[in-house]
C-alpha cells in the first residue's frame, strides 16, 4: 500500500529516471518552513556558506545540518509524508535521516547552481537513497533541473567547491568532469513548482539550478533520506557534510544515534 502521493507510475519514473515530481508533499507545512529558514539564516550554522563569486550580483545564502537545533524543520521532518513517500520510491523497508538543507537566492542573484551529484560529496553509498528539494516560493526559471538516468552512470561526476570550482577530492580517475548536460543535449527535467511542492531525485541524480533573476526570492529546503542498502563509504577526502567524530566504519549503516529511524515498515 502505498502512501496517497504516490503512484505505481511514479515510482517507476523514480527508479528509471533518478527525479520525479511529488506534488504537495509539504503543502501543510510551508508557513513552517518559511519560519525555519528564516531561523536559518538569522542565526547560521558552522557550515553556512554565502556563495560569492566576485563580479556578481544577488545573494545565495545556503546551509545544512540544522533540523536537530530549529525546531520548525524537527517538526516538519516527524509529521510530514516525506518518510512515507521516501519508503515508496526508495522501495525501501527503512527510512533514515541524513541530513537538511536551505538554499535562498534573493532577487537578482546571478550565481548558477553548479551541475553536480551530491553523493559523491557525501560519506554514503548505495541506490536506496532520495533528497526532496522543495520550493518555499513559486518558481520556474529558479527551479532545480535534473539529468534524467544520470544515477546509473557508471562513474560519478567530480564534486568542486562551488565558488573556487576546486576539485573536493584528488581525482585518480575514478571520477568525470562535471558536464554540460544543454550543450551535450541530455535530456533535463525541470519543473513550475508552487510551495509545497517537491522534486524527489537520488543522490547520484546530476542536478543544478540557474540563478534568479526574479523580483522575488527563492527559498528552498532539501530534505535527504537514505534506505534500506545505504551504507557509510571513505572518500579520498573530506565529504561535505563532515560529521567530524562519526566513528563509523566502511560498510556499516549510519549510526542511529545520529541519523534516527524514520521509519520501519
Amino acid at each position: 500500500m502505498t502512501h496517497p502521493l504516490v503512484t505505481h507510475e511514479m515510482i517507476d519514473t523514480y527508479q528509471r529516471d533518478g527525479v520525479v515530481l511529488i506534488k504537495g508533499l509539504f503543502a501543510d507545512h510551508v508557513e513552517a518552513l518559511r519560519e525555519g529558514v528564516a531561523a536559518n539564516m538569522a542565526d547560521p550554522g558552522p557550515y553556512a556558506s554565502e556563495n560569492k563569486k566576485k563580479g556578481q550580483t544577488g545573494r545565495f545564502f545556503d546551509d545544512y545540518c540544522n533540523w536537530s537545533r530549529i525546531e520548525q524543520f524537527q517538526t516538519v521532518i516527524h509529521e510530514s509524508p516525506a518518510a512515507e513517500v521516501a519508503a515508496d520510491l526508495m522501495q525501501s523497508d527503512t527510512v533514515q535521516m541524513f541530513h537538511d538543507h536551505v538554499l535562498v537566492k534573493e532577487p537578482g542573484t546571478a550565481m548558477a547552481t553548479p551541475w553536480h551529484q551530491d553523493g559523491p560529496y557525501y560519506f554514503v553509498e548505495g541506490q536506496q537513497t532520495i533528497s526532496f528539494w522543495s520550493p518555499l516560493d513559486p518558481v520556474t526559471q529558479a527551479t532545480l533541473r535534473c539529468v534524467a538516468g544520470s544515477h546509473r552512470w557508471e562513474k560519478e561526476v567530480l564534486p568542486t567547491r562551488w565558488v573556487s570550482e576546486d576539485g573536493f577530492f584528488p581525482d585518480e580517475g575514478q571520477y568525470i568532469p562535471a558536464p554540460d548536460p544543454d550543450a551535450e543535449g541530455m535530456r533535463v527535467v525541470e519543473f513550475e513548482m508552487e510551495p509545497g511542492d517537491a522534486v524527489a531525485f537520488n543522490y547520484r541524480t546530476l542536478h543544478g539550478a540557474r540563478g534568479n533573476q526574479s523580483d522575488s526570492r527563492r527559498r528552498a529546503f532539501s530534505l535527504r533520506l537514505v534506505g534500506d542498502d545505504a551504507r557509510y563509504v571513505e572518500r579520498p577526502g573530506r565529504t561535505s557534510p563532515p560529521f567530524p567524530g562519526h566513528d563509523m566504519v566502511p560498510g556499516q549503516r549510519l549510526r542511529e544515534d545520529w541519523f534516527p529511524m524514520l521509519l520501519r515498515r
